[in-house]
């Protein structure tokens, strides 16, 4: 661990500067991790005092120096004895202090990252798994699950806050990870999460409404996007950029000699090009044309989609520049495992599919049950809802969405917050009515209840779609996060029926 002198010559050999320092004393402590949560301090830390939306870390700064706190990182100075780092951004120096005091970990190993709307959580399994089966031990940060290359735990985030992401990144290099993949999402990289992040690659899937919350303009939501190319790539990057979708055609302008198209169809001239020859509910088989090769990789996927061949495709796009081999990424993806939460398929015995996805966009709902459509040779049922304090016009567009597709929907609630979960359900009913088609619709705001009932209605070759959660496992209601999860009431509702899966 570095003494304080070591980290602040650091800062100004890596970014031409460092923070301010006050009441540094003539023997300069040593570092030995670093947070902004104050639960977590303890002698040694570095406290990074950060300005949250309801909470202002510097109420916790007198606290943590009673653990134990040697260092403050702040934009204000406070009457404390401990060496205060005075910033104008917190949030931007916590990454870097974060990533010197543990010794720089995303320079040690190779670093992939994947943003875009839809798509994020497949594509960097995608990845990880060609990495694997290559023989590279692999971190993962993402929605589902983080991996650290011994350890894997439940994801509290997309993106986790720079200190834990540092410290993560360095656990993956002890643990001998000689890669790591991850997901940036738009809120990390606009609160400046990856700062002390280089990547090696990079993957964008595609855009549409999503966040517009928190970013209020589709434009915005793009610019935070774009940061990752921008602001965190390795000298050399290389990268991938769907050139079927309009602003994955801006990034290819944007960076025209790091990024490769890729894409179905004639229309990507230069770089990846998939043709898909079939698809079933079993999966896709497709060819795909390399830049600067003449003989074409064939590749059967095991997930179902024309989506899954997009995220297949920016996978290999990305990875040919690092994978010599590039047979041995057709024959990982062959063995690609179905991931938790996305299209994830139950066949039951009694003749019903079950599908449980994270979709919870307009985009996102379409694209999944447009493939379930072809796959159901009977009615297809959708469960959905939408979260509360969340883009308020997808509501309207995700029932729209919802009457193109389907026999039946159930509308439920999903993670209401401090929203009134009949508004939302109301809301969404309104896009149902809105359509030309009028399919049988109902609102179940109990989700456990809405998802039994509607397996409890469905016959030999229906397909009920539960969707917004994916693995998931909890609701939050109010102030309150109850355990919950879809793929639990389904299966459960299974198991006392009597009725098997595969």
């Amino acid at each position: 661990m570095p003494f304080l002198t070591e980290v602040l010559d650091e800062f100004v050999n890596k970014y031409g500067s460092s923070p301010i320092v006050r009441n540094c004393p003539k023997n300069p402590p040593l570092l030995e991790q670093v947070t902004g949560d104050s639960r977590e301090v303890a002698p040694g830390s570095a406290f990074c005092c950060v300005r949250g939306e309801r909470r202002d870390g510097l109420d916790f700064a007198a606290a943590a120096v009673e653990k134990g706190a040697c260092v403050l990182l702040t934009d204000r100075e406070i009457p404390l004895p401990v060496p205060q780092l005075l910033t104008s951004d917190v949030r931007r120096d916590m990454g870097r202090l974060a990533s010197i005091v543990y010794g720089c970990p995303s320079l040690k190993m190779k670093m992939f990252a994947v943003t875009g709307t839809n798509g994020k959580s497949t594509t960097t399994w995608m990845i990880r798994h060609i990495l694997q089966s290559a023989g590279i031990r692999t971190g993962l940060f993402g929605t589902i699950v983080y991996n650290d290359g011994a350890v894997e735990r439940d994801a509290g985030r997309t993106t986790p806050e720079s200190y834990e992401l540092q410290r993560s990144l360095a656990s993956m290099v002890t643990n001998g990870c000689g890669a790591c993949v991850m997901e940036a999402s738009s809120h990390g990289l606009s609160l400046g999460r990856l700062e002390g992040c280089s990547f090696d690659g990079a993957v964008f899937t595609n855009l549409s409404e999503e966040h517009l919350d928190y970013h209020k303009t589709l434009e915005e939501y793009f610019q935070a996007k774009t940061r990752l190319f921008s602001m965190y790539m390795k000298d050399g990057w290389r990268g991938a950029s769907n050139r079927d979708d309009p602003h994955g055609r801006m990034l290819l302008s944007a960076f025209p000699g790091n990024l490769t198209p890729f894409g179905l169809g004639e229309n990507v001239a230069e770089g990846v090009m998939g043709s898909l020859l079939s698809a079933s509910p079993s999966g896709n088989e497709f060819s795909v044309r390399l830049p600067g090769r003449k003989e074409e990789l064939q590749v059967f996927l095991p997930l179902p989609g024309r989506f899954n061949v997009y995220n297949a495709l920016g996978s290999i796009a990305l990875l040919h520049s690092f994978v010599e081999d590039t047979k041995k990424i057709a024959s990982a993806l062959k063995t690609m495992p179905q991931v938790p939460g996305r299209l994830e398929r139950y066949y039951l015995s009694s003749g019903v599919c079950v599908i449980i996805d994270f979709a919870h966009t307009p985009t996102a709902l379409g694209n999944v049950l447009s493939e379930l459509r072809h796959m159901c040779s009977g009615k297809l049922c959708a469960v959905f809802g939408h979260g509360g304090e969340r883009f308020q016009p997808n509501r309207h567009s995700l029932g729209l969405t919802a009457a193109r597709f389907c026999d039946k929907i159930i509308v439920t609630m999903d993670n209401p917050r401090s929203e009134d979960p009949g508004k939302i359900a109301d809301q969404i009913c309104e896009g149902v009515h809105a359509s030309d088609r009028r399919p049988e619709t109902e609102i179940v705001l109990d989700r456990k209840a809405a998802v039994r009932k509607a397996l409890d209605g469905a016959r030999e070759g229906d397909v009920v779609a539960v969707t917004g959660k994916g693995p998931e496992k909890y609701l939050v209601i109010g102030n309150q996060t109850i355990p919950y999860s879809d793929r639990e009431t389904v299966l459960d509702w299974a198991q006392e029926r009597g009725l098997t899966w595969k």
